[in-house]
Parts: structure tokens; sequence; C-alpha cells
């Protein structure tokens, strides 16, 4: 049973930095991707950052040269180090796991099709 619980969330100022973590269970990672997604107030939920089974990461244009994802296979940990915070990365972030196919692809930000196991979920707020 895949289970994911996310942390480090919080209130910072625009430009500073905050790194999420999400300890993760019952997680296959040579078929699974793992990734973030957020939502905003009113908004549709998108993909953020994903790294595939080979640790390659992908990103969704808006977040690009700010925020990095990795994988500590070894603590079963993902992370999201998100610097030069801006106004508009205020959401709800949400760890998750899952992919597109038996091969467990990641799909390409801001789509999140296929990522199907989520946590609850850890809010980021950036005041300007």
């Amino acid at each position: 049973q895949v289970q994911l619980a996310e942390s480090g969330g919080g209130s910072v100022q625009a430009g500073g930095s905050l790194r999420l973590s999400c300890a993760a269970s019952g997680v296959t990672y040579s078929r699974y991707c793992m990734g973030w997604l957020r939502q905003a107030p009113g908004q549709e939920r998108e993909g953020v950052a994903f790294i595939d089974r080979d640790g390659s990461p992908s990103y969704v244009d808006s977040v690009k040269g700010r925020f990095t994802i990795s994988l500590d296979k070894t603590k079963n940990t993902l992370f999201l180090q998100m610097d030069n915070l801006k106004p508009e990365d205020t959401a709800q972030y949400y760890c998750a796991a899952g992919g597109v196919g038996s091969g467990g692809y990641c799909p390409n930000p801001p789509w999140h099709f296929g990522m199907d196991y989520r946590g609850k979920g850890t809010l980021v707020t950036i005041s300007s």
C-alpha cells in the first residue's frame, strides 16, 4: 500500500526558500514516477516537478531554475527545494506517485495524469 506524507510547508516572503519533504512507503521506485503537484485557491491542480525511474527530472516552465526535485531512495524520501519563491507559488503542495502505463512513465508538467497516489498536502504561502 502506497503511503505518502508531506512536510516542510510554511509561510515565507518572496525571494525566500523552502524545502518540502515527502516520506514514502510501499513505493516500488523502479515502477513509479514520483513528483509534486500543487493547487492554488480557485485553480486547477498542476504538476510541478517529477522524477522518473532513472532519476531524470522534469519541471513546469514557471518553476524551472528555481525548484529542484530529488529522491533519496535510502531514506524513502522525496524532496522539493524551492528557491526564489514568488507569491504565485502559493498553493497546497502534494507529493504524488504513479505514472503512465505499466512502466510508470512521468507525464509532462503541468499535466499530472497517472499520478494517482497522493498525500494530504502541505500549505505553502508566499507573501510579497
